[in-house]
């Protein structure tokens, strides 16, 4: 379950950083393109290592895959969190009980919407998959 959600974030490990930096830091982002390149990068990675572990979920016999594809393509908001505790200890400079709690809490607020959005990304392209395969069953 973490690996389908490691894969999707190591994709815009570097990107992130940058967009750490303009959101909290001093520094002005720019470059929207390579940003949306690798905001649908992170949704088709995010949608194909879920669709990995329900095939693997699939060979296992276990057919209860419609949560563990949501959860699964979620997890890099978990990862995305994560990389926030780090940034934040590491390599901000922020202090204070005010900009501790406006961080964790616009944190905690977009890594959910990350999960959210990953997780119903990578459940529609795992639906149709799961049609597509079924539909080439012939059944004798």
């Amino acid at each position: 379950m973490y690996f389908s959600g490691l894969l999707p974030f190591l994709t815009i490990y570097k990107e992130a950083d940058y967009v750490f930096a303009g959101m909290w830091g001093y520094q002005i982002y720019t470059i929207f393109g390579i940003l949306s390149f690798a905001f649908v990068l992170l949704i088709i990675v995010a949608s194909f290592a879920s669709m990995a572990s329900l095939y693997f979920q699939l060979k296992r016999e276990d057919h209860r895959w419609w949560w563990s594809t949501f959860i699964n393509g979620g997890m890099s908001g978990l990862f995305i969190y994560a990389y926030s505790l780090y940034y934040f200890f590491e390599r901000s400079e922020m202090s204070g009980v005010v900009q501790t709690s406006f961080f964790f809490g616009y944190m905690l607020v977009i890594s959910l919407a990350f999960f959210l959005m990953l997780g119903s990304a990578s459940f529609h392209f795992n639906l149709l998959f799961m049609k597509h395969i079924y539909s080439r069953l012939k059944c004798d």
